[in-house]
């Protein structure tokens, strides 16, 4: 039985430690997504693979935390996975702790922070959530809402790791705005109905050897660092990526 965690309490920002995640938290605190996101939820064309589906978005949210802490030298950081090579879908995959709904659960913040606490072992009194960014849409079916939570002690946290759904937890050994460089950063054309759209692919390397953040997750992360940083990215694609398709046909 999945555990239940309290949601968390309004942002205190005079206990974020360091002035940089003061400040940040400041910043994210009056953060709204835009309203574009709410029309795109009611009814959708979803799987890339399969027929068309509309569906009642409300019915299948999911939720995943972007949590950042302070590296060495004040940059920030955020807490990434790997997919159990177990699991049926997307195996193997980098990705953030998060995952569906549940009853228990009062909002999306309180979804990633049980799927935190399930799968790395983080516990929700270490993590200031600051903010929620606009739905993004997966191929299931399903609307992801990212969590942005400051952690402002990281020494304090101890991984404990879910090996059924999580092989491995690391961050990535660049500052977030690495998601906004041309460096490391390359895309891949697809086609869903006749429409064509890009996927972004990042490289990196760790002491856990080399790793790809890809799909639903580097779209996360680039619309992340975007707000943060309050820049657009230093890359450009000729075709949108497929939660801007998505979006632009909403409104068909």
């Amino acid at each position: 039985m999945a555990c239940i965690v309290p949601p968390p309490p309004l942002c205190q920002t005079e206990d974020m430690g360091s002035e940089n995640l003061r400040r940040l938290a400041k910043q994210l605190q009056f953060y709204k997504p835009p309203k574009a996101a709410d029309k795109v939820e009611e009814n959708v064309e979803l799987d890339i693979n399969e027929e068309p589906c509309y569906v009642k978005m409300r019915e299948r949210r999911a939720a995943v935390l972007i949590c950042l802490f302070e590296g060495p030298e004040g940059e920030l950081r955020v807490i990434l996975t790997r997919r159990s090579m177990n699991l049926a879908s997307h195996p193997g995959d980098v990705a953030l702790p998060g995952g569906k709904m549940e009853e228990g659960d009062e909002d999306e913040s309180a979804t990633a922070l049980r799927e935190a606490m399930e799968e790395i072992g983080l516990d929700s009194s270490l993590v200031q959530v600051v903010a929620k960014l606009e739905i993004f849409l997966s191929q299931h079916l399903l609307t992801v809402v990212p969590v942005i939570g400051l952690v402002p002690r990281i020494e304090d946290f101890k991984p404990l790791l879910n090996t059924d759904e999580v092989d491995a937890i690391f961050d990535v050994p660049h500052p977030l705005d690495m998601f906004l460089k041309k460096e490391n950063h390359r895309f891949e054309e697809r086609e869903w109905r006749g429409w064509k759209y890009v996927v972004h692919h990042f490289d990196f390397e760790s002491e856990q050897g080399e790793f790809l953040i890809w799909g639903l997750t580097a779209s996360i992360l680039i619309r992340a660092a975007s707000v943060i940083y309050q820049q657009c990215p230093f890359f450009q694609a000729h075709l949108p990526d497929f939660q801007t398709l998505q979006k632009n046909l909403a409104y068909y």
